[in-house]
């Protein structure tokens, strides 16, 4: 560092205009408040040595915003780095900038990492902003029921530190909110830190056909399910193929199972039409045998609850 200022003083001495600006520069700096609290702090003037050394790194403390608390978003943030806010240190006879995270930043990041929790396939984004405190308790019993069991699964984990060996399989009509239940648990599992895959299964299972073309249907199909929580919503909404149904939906299944993973569905079906829906594949064979075996998975991973009310999808 002595070589440097030194070289530093030899050019000042041969510039009368630079040794000017240099002095201009230094009078403002050592205006800011912080600069002349931090030199008083650790006993230096503002002619000391060390003060002409480090006047860069004092010139970018001043350059910085040090009113975090006032800035909107971490996108407003004027520092070198959003987000990170200095602080002036002395260390080893220099003075030197350490930066740290400021709220916005932090705040940022948690959310940021509350998102990695939920993975999503095709999920409406009204479902993933779901929250079991914005669900209306006033619709029917049948609601404030599913609500419970769901506070339940969680309350479970707070419990022991651990998941719950099975999800629900919520059933009922079209539009009573199926959908946006299982998306507040996500969002309160995600509070956990723990990560849950939710999929709209009728894209999914067209995704997965796709897949086989591009050679990327194991990595996804591994993807789904090894997840901690999983979460299929509207299972049989559609006709499968028996490929689908055994070797898509039946390998995510069986995994699950043998894992003692916990699995949540939503379906317009009871678990006795799902049976009847899932014997008949597209091309209309009947397969009792390998519906009843889905069945019988589906059931090892969740309870099933019915969910009544009136189409909300319908009302203003």
């Amino acid at each position: 560092m002595e070589p440097i200022n030194r070289s530093l003083q030899e050019v000042l001495a041969r510039s009368p205009r630079l040794r000017a600006q240099m002095t201009e520069l230094k009078g403002e700096i050592i205006q800011n408040k912080a600069i002349i609290q931090f030199l008083h702090e650790h006993q230096l003037t503002v002619d000391d040595p060390i003060v002409d050394r480090n006047i860069a790194k004092l010139y970018e403390f001043t350059q910085a915003s040090h009113q975090c608390d006032r800035c909107p978003s971490l996108e407003g943030c004027i520092n070198v780095v959003a987000g990170l806010q200095p602080d002036l240190i002395l260390k080893n006879g220099a003075i030197e900038l350490k930066y740290s995270k400021c709220p916005s930043r932090i705040k940022n990041e948690q959310e940021r990492e509350l998102e990695r929790m939920i993975s999503s396939m095709y999920m409406p984004k009204d479902v993933l902003k779901a929250q079991l405190s914005h669900i209306d308790m006033f619709f029917d019993d049948s609601r404030v029921f599913v609500v419970q069991r769901a506070k339940q699964f969680l309350n479970e984990y707070d419990a022991t530190g651990k998941l719950p060996k099975k999800g629900l399989y919520i059933h009922g009509p079209f539009g009573v909110g199926k959908s946006f239940i299982i998306g507040a648990l996500a969002n309160e599992l995600a509070n956990r830190h723990i990560q849950t895959v939710i999929v709209y299964l009728p894209e999914f299972f067209r995704e997965m056909k796709q897949s086989i073309q591009n050679q990327s249907l194991e990595p996804k199909l591994d993807f789904v399910k090894k997840a901690p929580v999983l979460m299929l919503d509207d299972i049989g909404a559609e006709s499968m193929s028996a490929w689908v149904r055994d070797d898509i939906l039946g390998t995510i299944l069986q995994y699950r199972m043998s894992e003692q993973l916990p699995t949540f569905f939503t379906s317009n079906f009871n678990m006795n039409e799902l049976a009847y829906h899932l014997t008949y594949t597209q091309r209309g064979e009947k397969e009792e045998v390998k519906a009843g075996r889905i069945m019988e998975r589906i059931r090892e991973v969740s309870e099933p609850i019915e969910l009544k009310g009136k189409n909300m999808r319908n009302q203003s």
